[in-house]
C-alpha cells in the first residue's frame, strides 16, 4: 500500500533524523573533556558540518519540486500557451502543480474568449469607420474636387494655378482617405479572397525604398473567413512593422503549405532585426489573433538576419477549433 507523506512531515522527519544522529553521537563512545581538547573540537566540528550538509541536501531534494513550480509561475505567459510544469511526486506539491496547470488552462480559455469578443468588436468598429470615411469624407472631398475643377475652368490665369494646386492637394487627401479605409476594412479580402488580398497588400506597401513580393503556393486548402482575416491582419501588421521600424529594403510574404499539413504564413525582411527590444503592442496583437484560431505564432530573427514572422495553422489546429 502506497502511503502519501505530506511535505510538512517529510521535513519534520528529516530534521528528526539529523537530531537523533546528534544525540546518538553524544550518548555513544564520543567523550568531551573539560576544557575541550583540540582533537575533540575537530570531531565535534566535523560532525556538525556533516549534519548541516546532510540536512541541506535532504531539504534541497525535498523542496526541488517547489523551485520548479516557482520558475514555471515566473515565466508563465498567457500569450504563449501550452507550456506546463510537469507533475512529479505526490502530496501537496503535486496537487499544487496540478492546480496551477488547471488555473492556466482556465485563464487561457477565458483570455481567448475575451480576446475574441474584443477583436470582433474592433473589426466591426473598423468597418464602421471605413464606411464613414468612404461615404462621408470621401464623397465630400470628391464634391470639393469637382467644385475646384469647375472654378478653375472659369477663373483667370493667375488664380487658375492656385486652384489647380488646391485640386492636387484635395486629390492627394482623397487618395489617403481611400488608402486608410482599405486598411481598416479589407474589402478585397471579402470580395476576391485571401490570395488577391495578400498580393494587393504587397503592392500597397511597395515603395521606391521598399520592395515587397508575395509568393503564394498553388493548391492551398480552403480556409474559413475568420482564419483568412487573422492571416491578413498578421501579414498587414508584419509589413507595417517592417516599413516603419526595420530599415528593410526587401520583404517577402509567403503563403504556403506546411510539411505536416496545414497552411503557414511567413513574412521575412532584411532589416536590422528586433535586437533586445521588448515586444510592442503590434506583436502582442498578432499573438492575440493567433490564439483565436489556435495557431502558433513565432517572431524572431531570420536565417540571414532581419526579422521573420511565422504563423502556422496545422490540420490539428483546424480540427480542434
Amino acid at each position: 500500500m502506497h502511503v502519501v507523506v505530506s511535505l510538512y512531515w517529510r521535513i519534520f522527519l528529516l530534521n528528526t533524523g539529523v537530531l537523533a544522529l546528534a544525540v546518538a553521537l553524544l550518548l555513544g563512545p564520543v567523550t568531551v573533556s573539560t576544557p575541550v581538547l583540540f582533537g575533540e573540537a575537530l570531531v565535534l566540528l566535523g560532525g556538525l558540518v556533516a549534519m548541516l550538509v546532510v540536512n541541506a541536501v535532504l531539504l534541497r531534494v525535498g523542496l526541488a519540486p517547489l523551485a520548479r513550480l516557482n520558475r514555471a509561475m515566473a515565466t508563465a505567459d498567457l500569450l504563449k500557451p501550452g507550456a506546463r510544469p510537469a507533475v512529479t511526486g505526490d502530496g501537496e506539491v503535486a496537487a499544487l502543480t496540478q492546480t496551477f496547470n488547471a488555473m492556466l488552462d482556465r485563464l487561457e480559455a477565458e483570455r481567448a474568449t475575451s480576446s475574441g469578443r474584443v477583436l470582433t468588436a474592433l473589426e466591426a468598429e473598423r468597418r464602421r469607420i471605413a464606411q464613414e470615411l468612404h461615404d462621408e469624407i470621401g464623397q465630400t472631398l470628391t464634391a470639393v474636387l469637382l467644385q475646384l475643377k469647375h472654378a478653375a475652368d472659369r477663373a483667370p490665369e493667375p488664380l487658375r494655378t492656385d486652384l489647380h494646386q488646391a485640386q492636387e492637394t484635395t486629390r492627394a487627401s482623397l487618395d489617403e482617405i481611400r488608402r486608410i479605409a482599405r486598411r481598416l476594412r479589407p474589402g478585397v479580402l471579402e470580395e476576391l479572397g485571401l490570395h488577391s488580398a495578400l498580393r494587393s497588400l504587397a503592392a500597397e506597401f511597395t515603395t521606391p525604398r521598399l520592395g515587397v513580393t508575395a509568393h503564394i503556393t498553388p493548391g492551398l486548402p480552403h480556409l474559413d473567413p475568420a482564419t483568412e482575416l487573422v492571416l491578413y491582419r498578421v501579414a498587414q501588421e508584419s509589413l507595417t512593422n517592417a516599413a516603419r521600424h526595420s530599415g528593410a529594403t526587401r520583404v517577402e510574404v509567403h503563403l504556403r503549405s506546411l510539411p505536416g499539413g496545414g497552411t503557414g504564413l511567413l513574412v521575412r525582411d532584411d532589416g536590422h532585426g528586433l535586437g533586445e527590444a521588448p515586444e510592442g503592442a503590434g506583436i502582442r496583437g498578432m499573438r492575440e489573433r493567433a490564439l483565436l484560431i489556435g495557431a502558433e505564432l513565432l517572431v524572431g530573427a531570420g536565417p540571414h538576419g532581419g526579422t521573420q514572422v511565422r504563423l502556422d495553422i496545422t490540420d490539428t489546429t483546424k480540427a480542434t477549433r
